[in-house]
């Protein structure tokens, strides 16, 4: 053999024992496929040695072919052996990271909860049905005849300004600031005997602090018949107020005004921040506003056609927040609207 011959197969020999040598610290199937191509590509080492199989003489060809061709085979073997044991230890890693331990307890899925505000509506309304009254519902967006004009609220009324009410632009609607509406659209669609119960949502252009919110709810209370008295109007406060907050909690009734009733009065109960002996949130006075409430004035009546000389009634309407802040001590009323789960959970069981 020629030493040109000697020479090619010592260095395709060489180029087996340094691709086994790589291939033994290759880490990923990236790498391995990396040095497939290095070596065994087109444009491979091994590839460009074998080129020079023409420079040698006919009859030592085959064997350096040979040759060249064992070291071929085995390279591509080496490297598909390492290509499939690294993938396998991958797959095997894969599945011990994905391993469930059935040994472990199982979770409890967490439970949504129901907000305080669902929950004093629900018992507002178990409360009034029980009472013998029926729950309607109104618009959000009303019209200012129904919010306001039909209630005896005049023009120039404080509560029709900008300031306090959310208009829409252009036209005479806004958004309800009460629940009282309900109650004018209610008349309007049928005679008396009516006894109504009307919670919702309602708007005020108010600057949100621990006693305001621009969104809240209320309910609003309505009972029309032949005969109807202040008498009634103070039994139904005391019951309803002692089958929310309890059969102890200390009433008091002082007069008040309102557009919408004559004469008017409002619902105070003993603070439950300080048991009535006085305090900040209830000014030193020891007690804390709850509704206000009256007679129906005879002008709501002759709005929606009833006759106020056969027909007398009474309403009432309050703010389900403050009912539920001074039912569980509450200090602010924001803390319904920031979705703070420690809060709510304190209702878990409502």
């Amino acid at each position: 053999m020629s030493r040109a011959a000697g020479d090619l197969r010592d260095r395709l020999q060489a180029l087996e024992a340094e691709g086994r040598a790589e291939l033994a610290s290759a880490a990923t199937p990236d790498d391995v496929e990396e040095l497939r191509v290095r070596y065994l590509g087109r444009k491979g080492r091994v590839t460009r040695e074998l080129q020079g199989l023409g420079a040698l003489a006919p009859d030592e060809r085959p064997a350096v072919g040979e040759a060249g061709n064992r070291v071929k085979a085995a390279l591509a073997e080496a490297l598909d052996a390492r290509r499939a044991a690294l993938q396998e230890a991958l797959e095997s890693a894969a599945l011990a990271a994905d391993r469930v331990d059935v040994t472990l307890p199982g979770r409890v899925p967490r439970e949504g909860l129901r907000h305080p505000i669902s929950i004093a509506l629900d018992e507002l309304r178990s409360i009034f049905r029980e009472m013998g009254f029926e729950t309607a519902g109104g618009p959000e967006i009303e019209t200012a005849y129904h919010n306001f004009s039909a209630l005896n609220i005049p023009e120039g009324h404080p509560a029709r300004e900008e300031s306090d009410t959310i208009f829409v632009r252009g036209t005479d609607l806004l958004l309800r600031t009460h629940t009282s509406p309900v109650q004018i659209r209610t008349m309007e669609s049928r005679p008396p005997p009516i006894r109504l119960l009307a919670p919702g949502r309602c708007y005020r252009n108010d600057a949100p602090d621990a006693t305001h919110s621009p969104v809240f709810y209320q309910i609003e209370v309505l009972v029309v018949e032949e005969g109807i008295t202040l008498g009634h109007l103070k039994w139904t406060l005391e019951r309803f107020a002692r089958a929310y907050f309890g059969r102890d909690v200390r009433l008091r009734f002082r007069p008040g005004y309102f557009p919408f009733v004559e004469p008017g009065a409002e619902l105070d109960v003993a603070c439950v921040f300080c048991g009535g002996a006085g305090c900040a949130t209830c000014k030193g006075s020891g007690w804390i506003e709850v509704l206000g409430s009256g007679m129906v004035h005879p002008a709501v009546f002759e709005a929606v056609g009833y006759d106020p000389e056969r027909w007398s009634g009474f309403a009432f309407g309050t703010g389900v927040e403050r009912l539920a802040m001074l039912k569980h001590g509450i200090p602010g009323i924001r803390l319904f609207y920031e979705n703070d789960l420690r809060f709510l959970a304190q209702f878990a069981g409502g």
